[in-house]
């Protein structure tokens, strides 16, 4: 098998067509596979694909290969690591596995990881371009093609923490997923986040009802935070880490290459930028 899906992460998923175990394949590590023979690819890259269903993969807008590659630019920077930091001392010290839904490139997955030397993590995407860097993102780290908004491929009662940065929000999944007493790590921006560059980049506004839209929508399965912090911050961005900044988001989908330019280039150098998120804990009781 790939070494970027240690056995311990592999014990983490079920197949998603009849929910059974998933092993290596008899390709050399090229596949897994279920007792009742359903069969999923894993790329060179390390990854697996477990989507299934027609049209899933286009039916949301998925990061593409330029919006993955301005992401890997920008967190390279650093500018994000206190976001990280906090995202890792907010974990259960006790995490042995850990659940990334909407990793993305893996950067946080691999931050809580180096952090805790005895956990595995798995990281999940719909983005094929970002988990062929969260695959590699950390040698304690496996990576999945899958919807977060369906039905997660992981076993019930297999994760200690679950992670979701800036993700979608699946709680039903989520909660199915975490052992009893598990974490959820939910990180969100607050209103003031990259809120210098919403106008002049064309950056989408945080709505101002974000947090009680995230209270209502986990209550049911997982009730009132235990904890919630605000970590935040200034930067200061060169025309280039602007650039990357707003072509790694959904301002990469409205906006043209050259016309974010032109926005980019008639900001002051370096840009003074407030980095603003949440970062709550929410358990499975």
């Amino acid at each position: 098998m790939n070494s970027a899906m240690p056995p311990a992460v592999l014990d983490l998923l079920r197949c998603p067509v009849c929910g059974g175990r998933l092993d290596v394949g008899a390709e050399a590590g090229r596949a897994l596979r279920c007792a009742a023979g359903h069969s999923f690819d894993v790329a060179r890259q390390g990854y697996v694909n477990l989507l299934t269903g027609a049209g899933s993969a286009v039916a949301r807008n998925v990061d593409s290969a330029e919006m993955v590659r301005a992401r890997v630019d920008f967190l390279g920077t650093g500018h994000y690591a206190r976001v990280a930091e906090a995202v890792a001392a907010a974990c259960p010290s006790s995490a042995g596995a850990v659940v990334d839904a909407g990793a993305g490139t893996g950067y946080y997955l691999a931050a809580v990881l180096d952090d805790r030397p005895e956990a595995v993590g798995l990281g999940l995407d719909l983005s094929k371009f970002a988990l062929r860097h969260a695959a590699r993102a950390h040698e304690r780290a496996g990576a999945a093609v899958c919807d977060v908004w369906r039905s997660l491929p992981v076993v019930d009662d297999a994760a200690d923490v679950v992670l979701n940065v800036f993700a979608p929000r699946n709680g039903p999944e989520f909660r199915r997923v975490l052992r009893p007493g598990g974490a959820l790590l939910v990180v969100t921006p607050t209103d003031r986040h990259l809120a210098e560059l919403r106008g002049p980049l064309g950056l989408l506004s945080v709505d101002a009802a974000k947090e009680e839209r995230l209270r209502r929508s986990l209550a049911g399965d997982f009730g009132e935070a235990e904890s919630s912090e605000v970590v935040e911050y200034r930067v200061g961005l060169s025309a280039a880490e602007a650039e990357a900044l707003a072509s790694m988001g959904p301002a990469a989908r409205h906006v043209g290459a050259d016309e974010l330019r032109r926005r980019v280039a008639a900001l002051r150098e370096p840009a003074r930028v407030t980095v603003s998120v949440r970062v709550a804990v929410f358990r499975r009781w």
